[in-house]
């Protein structure tokens, strides 16, 4: 009896959390709504899509205190729930890319100020998620955004990506990481090689990656159009999920922000509809424009009544360079010479 009692003494006491006195919290945003701030996010695609890239983009902004998004697209109204920032530090760990011959090249490329980008050493020991040097960077530096790139490549040698008591305990930590200092994280990941096409079935190893991240990002290219790519919001628990966004990535002309996309996720993976959409509009307005010019407003119409969304034919607009010519008060649409 005395063993079982010490025992008892010996274990936690147990404390009660009342709802009614927990105070509502303001999530901030690094990017409304696919990026909050004291969260973490995934971004993940097949090797090659863009990630990496688009992820470097994103970085160069924050360095400069500019808007991720380009203020004359659609999509800037975003900005609004997005927090105004000063320039910001942001620490980048990269497993797999040069930092002198690709890293610092793309974020140059960007625009970046690459003062502001801060790399663990880790030329002697490899860093994992657990790692104390992680925690120690993010208050020496006062990093807003930590970029973990792969996600792979940080888990540790002794762990096994599709072991959930493996993979909890880790996502757990960076996550304490982001709350605690209230700076976001992001993970990217390559998916797996299930030939379904589905996101759901594609994700990284353990379900737990995911159920621990608040926003989950995927980037694919379309079929038929290589050079675009487009950025899927498949997981959002603080907001709704955002519109698919395409960006294009060219060697000659390098990065450039598109728009919204007409494309599920899904699709995206299997191949189905990749790049169909926005054929469609770009046939029907070389049809439509044939003979010369036509009002904006007829296009549009006869646009809708084919089923071509509003987005999807301002993106096929802007692939087929169409001009547009102000006559009186209208607007009219006619095929560059």
């Amino acid at each position: 009896m005395e063993v079982i009692l010490k025992n008892r003494r010996n274990e936690p006491n147990l404390k009660l959390i009342n709802m009614e006195q927990v105070e509502i919290e303001k999530i901030d945003w690094l990017l409304y709504p696919f990026i909050p701030f004291a969260k973490v996010t995934i971004v993940q695609g097949d090797p090659g899509e863009g990630k990496t890239t688009m992820v470097l983009q994103i970085i160069a902004k924050l360095t400069k205190g500019e808007a991720v998004l380009p203020s004359d697209s659609d999509e800037s109204a975003l900005e609004e729930k997005t927090m105004v920032l000063e320039p910001v530090n942001v620490i980048y760990q990269t497993a797999e890319d040069g930092l002198g011959d690709t890293i610092k090249p793309r974020l140059l490329s960007a625009g970046a100020d690459c003062s502001r980008v801060m790399v663990i050493d880790d030329g002697d020991q490899a860093l994992t998620m657990m790692d104390a040097r992680l925690e120690e960077a993010i208050i020496q530096t006062k990093a807003r955004l930590v970029v973990l790139d792969p996600i792979q490549g940080f888990l540790g040698a002794d762990v096994d990506m599709h072991r959930a008591n493996e993979i909890r305990p880790l996502m757990k930590r960076v996550a304490l990481l982001a709350e605690k200092y209230h700076c976001a994280i992001i993970l990217i990941g390559h998916m797996n090689k299930n030939s379904n096409g589905k996101s759901s079935y594609r994700g990284l190893g353990s379900i737990d990656f995911q159920a621990a991240a608040r926003s989950v990002l995927i980037v694919g290219r379309i079929k038929d159009e290589p050079e675009i790519r487009v950025v899927c919001h498949v997981k959002s628990s603080l907001a709704p999920e955002g519109k698919s966004i395409a960006f294009r990535l060219d060697k000659d002309t390098g990065f450039e922000w598109i728009g919204e996309y007409d494309i599920s996720a899904d699709d995206l993976l299997s191949g189905d509809n990749r790049g169909q959409k926005i054929h469609v509009a770009k046939e029907f307005l070389q049809e439509v424009l044939a003979s010369g010019s036509v009002a904006q407003t007829k296009v549009a119409e006869e646009a809708e009544s084919r089923g071509i969304k509003k987005k999807t034919l301002w993106n096929a607009k802007k692939e087929l360079e169409i001009d547009s010519v102000k006559i009186g008060n209208q607007w009219f649409w006619m095929l560059p010479e």
